[in-house]
């Protein structure tokens, strides 16, 4: 039969062990929210600074388009995220300028929204049945026509705005001064209505989902002596 000072030691260590368990698992678990917390977003991240708040830009970046990147005169999509964090409504215009001493920044001609829509045009078809001599008759072709609306964008009060590659009028910077490719960026300028600094952003190229395929290796055998 045991004594009462050795259940007491048994109690006072079993309470020192559940403890210590208790504060294992709050210290893992604060360890994987923190870890969620601290995830790292792909794009460039800045905010404007006003007596008003502050309105932020979140994860721009232009869309991976494969390695090959895109070539001069091209459009690209954007990817952004805006934020407005102010009481009063924000118009946020989205412009594109040279980097001071940064020729390795590239520049667009514009900065808008890309729609297609299909234009008709008229031309000339020769009928199949026709005789020889008889003249073409007049028909209509129809040929995708892309129009640009500038890059001005109203947020509500303590509203957002989400941009992305998928969407049906896509956010694109228009006529790109050379050849983008993953590795480069494009410099933008995001201009506020509500007198807040503007922010010179460049634009890196998104990462791919997954990596690049490699390419196949050849392996060459030697036989000796025609050996097998």
């Amino acid at each position: 039969m045991r004594s009462l000072g050795t259940r007491r030691a048994a109690l006072v260590a079993g309470a020192a062990t559940v403890a210590a368990l208790a504060l294992g698992g709050c210290s893992a678990g604060q360890v994987a929210e923190t870890a969620i917390l601290d995830t790292p977003i792909a794009g460039v991240n800045a905010a404007s600074e006003s007596e008003a708040g502050k309105v932020l830009v979140r994860n721009l970046q232009v869309e991976y388009n494969g390695i090959e990147g895109y070539e001069a005169n091209e459009n690209a999509p954007l990817e952004v995220s805006l934020f407005n964090e102010t009481n009063e409504a924000v118009t946020v215009t989205i412009s594109s300028q040279p980097a001071a001493n940064r020729p390795d920044v590239l520049t667009a001609k514009q900065v808008g929204f890309v729609s297609t829509a299909t234009v008709t045009t008229p031309g000339e078809v020769a009928s199949a049945s026709a005789e020889p001599g008889a003249s073409a008759s007049p028909s209509a072709s129809a040929e995708p026509a892309s129009s640009v609306r500038p890059a001005q964008i109203k947020i509500g009060p303590q509203g957002s705005a989400v941009f992305r590659p998928t969407d049906a009028a896509q956010l694109q910077v228009v006529g790109l001064s050379g050849e983008l490719k993953p590795g480069m960026t494009v410099n933008l300028v995001f201009e506020f209505s509500n007198n807040a600094t503007p922010l010179v952003l460049q634009a890196p190229v998104a990462s791919p989902l997954t990596p690049a395929p490699r390419g196949s290796a050849e392996i060459h055998e030697e036989t000796e002596g025609g050996g097998h």
